[in-house]
Order: C-alpha cells, then sequence, then structure tokens
C-alpha cells in the first residue's frame, strides 16, 4: 500500500552549507493535517536518509497523505561540512523544520529519527514550538542521554526492538513510563536495531498510533 506522491529533489540551506533533501508531499491541494521530518542514523556508521527502516518511517507518513522531508546530515551524502558528534547537527534539523514551515505555513510539524537521528531530532523538536508530535525509533539509550525528553510533554512514539544491542528493552521501558505527557511504547518482539524482516510492525505501529493522534478530514 503506497501513496502517490510529488517527488522533489534538492538541497536546502544548513547552517554548515547546503543538505541533500527529498521532499515528498500528497498530490492534491488539502492543506495537511501535519507535515513531518524523518531523521536518518549515524553517518559515520553509513547511515543516510536511504537507510531502510527512515525509508519505511517515510512511506508509512506518506500512505496517510503527511507531507515528508528526509535529508543527509552534515557530511553524509552530498550535504556540505563535517561530521559534529550532534551538535551542529541540531542546527540541521532545525534548518529542515524552517524550511517546512515555510512551505506549510501554520500546519503542526512532526519529528521521526531513528537510532542517532532520534537523539538529535527528539531533541530538537522537543524545544521548538511548531513541533506537536514526535517519534523515536530504535533510540539508543545504551550510549546516549536521553534526560531532556523529561521535561518534553508532547505526545510521543517509541518502537523498539526487543534484540536491540543499542537499546536495552528494561531500560527503554523504564525512560517511556518516566516521561511527561501522552507516551506509547510498540516493542518488536525478535527485532534487531534495524528492524530487520520487521518493518511490516513498524509500519504498522506509526499508522496505528498517528491514526489515533493526528486526525484526517474524511477519517
Amino acid at each position: 500500500m503506497t501513496a502517490t506522491h510529488n517527488t522533489r529533489n534538492f538541497f536546502l540551506e544548513g547552517p554548515a552549507g547546503r543538505l541533500e533533501a527529498i521532499l515528498w508531499t500528497p498530490p492534491d491541494t488539502v492543506r495537511p493535517p501535519i507535515a513531518a521530518v524523518v531523521c536518518h542514523p549515524h553517518p559515520l556508521f553509513g547511515g543516510t536518509m536511504h537507510n531502510k527502516v527512515v525509508y519505511q518511517a517515510a512511506k508509512s507518513l506518506d500512505v496517510l497523505s503527511i507531507p515528508v522531508l528526509r535529508f543527509n546530515f552534515r557530511g553524509a551524502g552530498l550535504s556540505a561540512g563535517e561530521h559534529d558528534r550532534g551538535a551542529g547537527e541540531q542546527g540541521d534539523v532545525l534548518a529542515a523544520l524552517n524550511f517546512l514551515a515555510a512551505e506549510f505555513p501554520g500546519v503542526p510539524l512532526l519529528v521521526a529519527g531513528f537510532s542517532f537521528g532520534s537523539l538529535v531530532g527528539l531533541r530538537v523538536g522537543c524545544e521548538d514550538a511548531r513541533v506537536s508530535h514526535l517519534i523515536g525509533l530504535g533510540i539508543p539509550v545504551n550510549s546516549s542521554d536521553f534526560s531532556f525528553l523529561l521535561q518534553c510533554p508532547k505526545p510521543k512514539l517509541f518502537v523498539h526492538g526487543s534484540d536491540d544491542k543499542f537499546g536495552a528493552t528494561e531500560r527503554v521501558k523504564s525512560l517511556v513510563a518516566s516521561l511527561p505527557g501522552s507516551n506509547h511504547l510498540v516493542v518488536v518482539e525478535t527485532a534487531d536495531h534495524f528492524f530487520a524482516g520487521n518493518l511490516d510492525q513498524l509500519d504498522h505501529a506509526i499508522h496505528s498510533w498517528l491514526n489515533k493522534e493526528v486526525p484526517r478530514p474524511g477519517h
């Protein structure tokens, strides 16, 4: 099940230079209920916007007629600049949000991120008033500090593989249980960090949550 969309391949202006990006937009002109950016995993380990988990998340949003922006962090793919260990990358996310806000004025924004992308994306999304919803996929809690989420009451979805070696399931459960606001965790049994063989369950988790959280016209 895939939605027809218009595809725009371009470069958006980031704080360290141009960022390679792809925007999918619904073919109709109806004002979307929300617009999303999806952030990719660690670029020093091969992560780009074409990562399978990032691509699946984008497809899951696209099917719901949500505009989706993917981009390569600084130093990844054709994007300018050098990797900055998550610090400068926050500016890259902000540039992506600024682009979406200009393309879809007044439309609330969603930030989704996988692994390293969740650490950087959710941090920016929590602080940006234009962002209404957050999705964290395979959050690497074993080695990264997600305590900033304790000050973030925005609705959040977390999807996690039970065999994720970068995020102990019990640690993820404990974190999510401690967060303010509405938080939903889906643990995909036997799934690894990359949800290999389980992308359909990732898709289902995103669909189910968004259908409840973001009502669409006529639905």
